[in-house]
């Protein structure tokens, strides 16, 4: 796929519609996993639905905290709906839940938790990421054949430490850097951490010496406010550890980090492996 078959994530915001309790996107077929699209642009878009209709008229320091998601069919490439309901408004946190429509089919529910800051005596807490033995200088960019994920053209990715998947290496634990390939366009920090929380393959894939399909279940996203803006064209990091595994299912955590180290995300999520 060269670089003007791409349909930049920016590009596909500016062409939605909105309607009073919906949004309507087009999902183009280079941003497919498979027969579905990748699940973190179904969520970001999903969150820019319920920016665009809940969060229409709330003032600007109400941030998402919580992101919760069940993948429940695919979506195809084409026209999707994001209809959104507000569950409740409180005075510090208001709940918001998004329904993935394609056709009369429900793909995908969400529900998105937003808050502001409370004043706290708790201290803050500031995790760093932990040291990686590859940098993104020190891996070559992957050769993406024809059967890997159309999504993943859209990426710039080096492994930073772990095992690749199909690799019949056995790996409970992996890191990825990781940007967007397309030009820098102005994408707010909130959509870009959801999109990215989602890129890396489950550890798992690794015990498997051929390509074996796999699939997200549910996964739960917890935000942590940002002190600064993430750099533009920056390296993120995401670590992805398998916590359990059994009966095809993968349980397992990961932690994104910004250019600057600053912890962006937590993520919890069950994968189902068909193989």
């Amino acid at each position: 796929m060269t670089p003007s078959l791409r349909t930049p994530l920016a590009q596909i915001l500016a062409t939605r519609t909105v309607r009073p309790d919906r949004s309507h996107f087009e999902v183009p077929d280079d941003w497919l996993q498979g027969r579905t699209s990748f699940g973190g642009l179904t969520a970001a878009l999903s969150v820019q639905a319920m920016r665009d209709v809940a969060g229409e008229r709330w003032p600007g320091d109400v941030q998402l905290r919580a992101l919760q998601t069940a993948f429940i069919g695919p979506v195809a490439a084409g026209p999707v709906e994001v209809l959104v309901t507000t569950l409740r408004e409180g005075k510090n946190v208001r709940q918001v839940q998004a329904r993935v429509l394609q056709g009369d089919q429900t793909a995908a529910v969400l529900l998105g938790v937003f808050g502001i800051e409370r004043d706290s005596a708790l201290s803050p807490m500031t995790p760093t990421p932990r040291p990686v033995p590859l940098q993104p200088g020190d891996v070559a960019t992957p050769m993406l054949g024809s059967g890997v994920p159309q999504f993943l053209h859209h990426l710039d990715f080096r492994l930073a430490d772990g095992e690749v998947p199909f690799s019949g290496r056995p790996c409970s634990r992996n890191s990825y850097h990781l940007r967007l390939k397309d030009p820098p366009q102005p994408l707010d920090a909130e959509l870009l951490t959801v999109l990215l929380a989602d890129m890396p393959p489950t550890p798992a894939l690794s015990r498997y010496p051929a390509p074996t399909p796999a699939s997200s279940v549910s996964w739960e996203l917890q935000l942590h406010p940002l002190a600064q803006a993430p750099a533009a064209e920056g390296w993120w990091r995401v670590d992805t550890e398998v916590l359990a595994a059994r009966g095809g299912y993968v349980n397992q955590a990961s932690r994104l980090w910004t250019p600057s180290g600053e912890l962006a995300a937590l993520g919890y999520q069950v994968v189902a492996v068909f193989g």
